[in-house]
């Protein structure tokens, strides 16, 4: 017997109350059904307002759809996601604590021992480089610093999904290709599922297995699911010089090149 996929978003719409015109309505997403299964690494690409963010937010159990099923590891999703780990776009440590203190946070809040939840952030912090930076405040370190302590505190809870919100997206890409390769180390490591939201079709198609392509909104909708048969061990500056990788890359980018330019002429529109 198969196991079950550690997400399932079956048939899912989210309509919000909108502005302005009394009653209006919008549809963020409708008719989507999305698979990730146990240890598979799986990227949404899609152009600005399609959505992306809201699927993970359901996949979080933080927004209950207006239509659909929603799944974890094969039994239904009510309130919280407390199997998985939400990496944030925008910063997430608490600017009161230390490195040290953000990472330990969780761990506290569940009830684990000071003095064991201080074991394990500091393990943590030494497997994202920060061994020696446990005391630095988040105003004290550089961004890929804060980014890596982000990353520690979401890990550091041994979640079995991880779900993360264009987490690199405002580093420079030095830094950001440093993160790609240290998330690809660690997701090696233990093969969690993940639901990876990106706008950079490069990143995604390098940290991958699979590739789904999301339409324009309103209602969009899943409109291509792309197999990375790219092999790991993976270095993603690397990656991006081979011929398959352009090829994947010119594959995709012909479903999503269009809804590219449908969602730019939609925000013209809202802005004129």
């Amino acid at each position: 017997m198969a196991a079950a996929a550690a997400i399932e978003l079956l048939d899912i719409a989210c309509t919000f109350a909108g502005h302005g015109t009394a009653g209006q309505r919008y549809t963020a997403v409708e008719h989507v059904s999305l698979t990730v299964g146990a240890g598979e690494f799986v990227s949404v690409v899609g152009p600005t307002g399609c959505g992306k963010s809201t699927l993970l937010n359901v996949a979080a159990g933080l927004l209950a759809p207006s239509r659909g099923t929603v799944r974890c590891f094969g039994a239904p999703l009510t309130g919280l996601n407390r199997r998985a780990g939400y990496m944030f776009q925008a910063e997430s440590l608490m600017p009161w604590r230390t490195a040290l203190g953000n990472v330990m946070a969780g761990l506290e809040f569940r009830g684990v021992p000071a003095a064991e939840a201080r074991a394990q952030a500091e393990a943590w912090l030494r497997r994202v480089g920060l061994g020696a930076f446990g005391d630095r405040y988040p105003h004290q370190m550089s961004g890929g610093m804060r980014k890596r302590a982000s990353l520690a505190q979401t890990l550091v809870l041994d979640p079995d999904i991880i779900l993360m919100d264009e987490p690199f997206s405002a580093l420079d890409i030095q830094t950001r290709q440093l993160m790609e390769n240290e998330l690809l180390a660690l997701w090696s490591a233990k093969r969690k599922a993940v639901l990876f939201i990106t706008h950079d079709l490069d990143e995604a198609i390098a940290l991958s297995d699979r590739v789904v392509v999301m339409s324009a909104g309103p209602a969009a909708r899943p409109i291509g699911d792309f197999t990375i048969d790219l092999p790991r061990p993976r270095d993603v500056a690397e990656i991006k010089m081979t011929p398959r990788f352009l090829d994947l890359h010119a594959a995709i980018w012909g479903v999503l090149r269009e809804e590219v330019l449908k969602g730019y002429q939609q925000q013209l529109g809202r802005a004129a």
